[in-house]
C-alpha cells in the first residue's frame, strides 16, 4: 500500500531537468523570428517538466509559410527516440476541423447541402422523431449522443474500413433533444458527417481526405490512424495512471472517422491552417460559412461553427479582442493537441504531445503571444 501511495504521488519523471529535454529543429528561424522562437523554447521545456510530458512538437506559421518547427523530448520512453518536426501524433478531435474542409469542398462542388436531411446522404441512418441536417451534425446541435464508455469509449478496439460501418453503434439511439434547442458535443455526429462525404464522393472517407484534402495541401504526414500498420515517425502514445505513464495498447479509433481518427504533425496542421486562412484551398466565402458561430432557436450563441471552435480573445494586453478559430483534443487516448488560427493576424500555432490530458492550449497560446509581440 505504501509503494502504491508513493507512486501515485510521485510518478516517474520523463525528464529530470530542462537540460535533459533535447530538441530537433527543422531549420533555423529567420532573424525576425529568432527571439520569439527562443522565448518559446523556454516555455515548451518548462511545460514538459511541469506536466511531465514525454515529448512535444511545435509548429508556427505566419502569412503563407512555416516560420518555426521543432520537436522536444522523446517519442518513445523505452528507446528514447527523439521527437522531430516529422513525428506523427494522434490529433483526435482536431480531426473535425480537417473533415470540415472536406465538407467545404463538396459544398463548393454542389454535392452536399448543409440543410438537407442526413438520410439523403446516409440512407443507413434511421429517421428519428425530428429531422436531422448536416449543418446540425457539424454544429453539435443535432441531439446525437456522444460516444459511451460501454461501447467505443476512450479505449475503442472495433475496426471500421469505411465511415458508414461506424453508424451501427448508435443508429438505434433516440435523439437526446430536438435539434437546435441545445448544444451537445458529439463525435458520433461527425461519424455521420464522414459517412455523408463518403456517400457523395463514391470512395472511402479516408481515401477522399487523402486525395482531395491532404495531398493538395502537402500534408504528407497526415493519415488515418491504423494501429496495426507500422508507420514511420509515429510517436508512442501514453496515458497516465497511478503507476505513471503507460503505453496505450489495443486502441483503434478507425470507427471515429472524421471525428477523431487522424494522425498528423503540427507542421501539417499549420499548412492546413495557413491555406484555409489564405483562401488558397477553399473559397473565402466557404471558410466564412464554416467559421460562423451557430445559434440555437432561442438565439443563444454556441461558440462553435461547423467543425471549428470560435471565440474572441485578447492575445496581448494591448491588443483588441480578435477571432480565434481553433480546435483541441486531450481526451483521445495517448495524445493531446491544440490547433490555433488567428485569421486577423495570419498566424497559426499547433502543438502536440504524446500523452492524454496534457494542457496544450495554454502552451499554444503562450507561443502565439511570443510570435505576435
Amino acid at each position: 500500500l505504501g509503494v502504491f501511495i508513493y507512486l501515485a504521488k510521485n510518478p516517474r519523471q520523463a525528464h529530470q531537468s530542462a537540460k535533459d529535454v533535447g530538441s530537433i529543429l527543422r531549420m533555423e528561424p529567420q532573424p525576425r523570428w529568432t527571439s520569439a522562437a527562443n522565448r518559446s523554447r523556454q516555455t515548451v521545456r518548462a511545460a514538459v517538466l511541469e506536466q511531465n510530458l514525454p515529448g512535444v512538437s511545435v509548429a508556427v506559421g505566419v502569412g503563407s509559410q512555416i516560420v518555426w518547427a521543432e520537436g522536444f523530448g522523446v517519442a518513445d520512453l523505452a528507446t528514447r527516440a527523439s521527437v522531430t518536426p516529422d513525428t506523427r501524433f494522434r490529433i483526435g478531435h482536431v480531426s473535425k476541423a480537417l473533415t470540415s474542409a472536406g465538407v467545404g469542398l463538396l459544398l463548393e462542388r454542389e454535392q452536399l447541402r448543409l440543410d438537407r436531411d442526413i438520410q439523403e446522404y446516409v440512407p443507413s441512418y434511421p429517421k428519428k422523431i425530428w429531422p436531422v441536417s448536416l449543418r446540425q451534425l457539424m454544429a453539435h446541435t443535432a441531439g446525437i449522443i456522444h460516444y459511451r464508455d460501454t461501447e467505443w469509449g476512450d479505449k475503442p478496439s472495433v475496426h471500421c474500413e469505411r465511415a458508414d460501418e461506424g453508424i451501427a453503434t448508435f443508429a438505434s439511439d433516440p435523439l437526446q433533444f430536438e435539434p437546435e434547442t441545445k448544444y451537445q458535443y458529439s463525435t458520433y455526429g461527425w461519424v455521420l458527417v464522414s459517412a455523408a462525404i463518403e456517400h457523395v464522393a463514391g470512395v472511402p472517407f479516408t481515401e477522399f481526405m487523402r486525395t482531395q484534402v491532404f495531398a493538395p495541401l502537402g500534408m504528407s504526414s497526415t493519415t488515418a490512424d491504423a494501429p496495426k500498420t507500422p508507420l514511420a515517425d509515429r510517436a508512442t502514445s501514453y496515458f497516465v495512471d497511478n503507476f505513471g505513464q503507460q503505453v496505450t495498447t489495443g486502441v483503434d479509433y478507425s470507427c471515429f472517422a472524421g471525428g477523431g481518427a487522424f494522425l498528423s504533425t503540427p507542421s501539417d496542421l499549420v499548412r492546413f491552417g495557413l491555406a484555409t486562412m489564405g483562401g488558397r484551398f477553399l473559397k473565402r466565402d466557404t471558410v466564412t460559412k464554416l467559421q460562423t458561430r451557430q445559434t440555437l432557436r432561442n438565439g443563444q450563441n454556441t461558440q462553435y461553427g461547423l467543425g471549428w471552435m470560435l471565440e474572441d480573445i485578447q492575445l496581448n494586453k494591448t491588443a483588441e479582442p480578435e477571432l480565434l478559430a481553433s480546435h483541441a483534443s486531450r481526451t483521445i487516448e495517448g495524445a493531446s493537441t491544440s490547433f490555433l488560427t488567428f485569421p486577423g493576424r495570419g498566424l497559426v500555432v499547433a502543438v502536440s504531445a504524446n500523452v492524454s490530458f496534457a494542457d496544450m492550449r495554454t502552451l499554444a497560446l503562450a507561443i502565439a503571444q511570443a510570435f505576435s509581440a
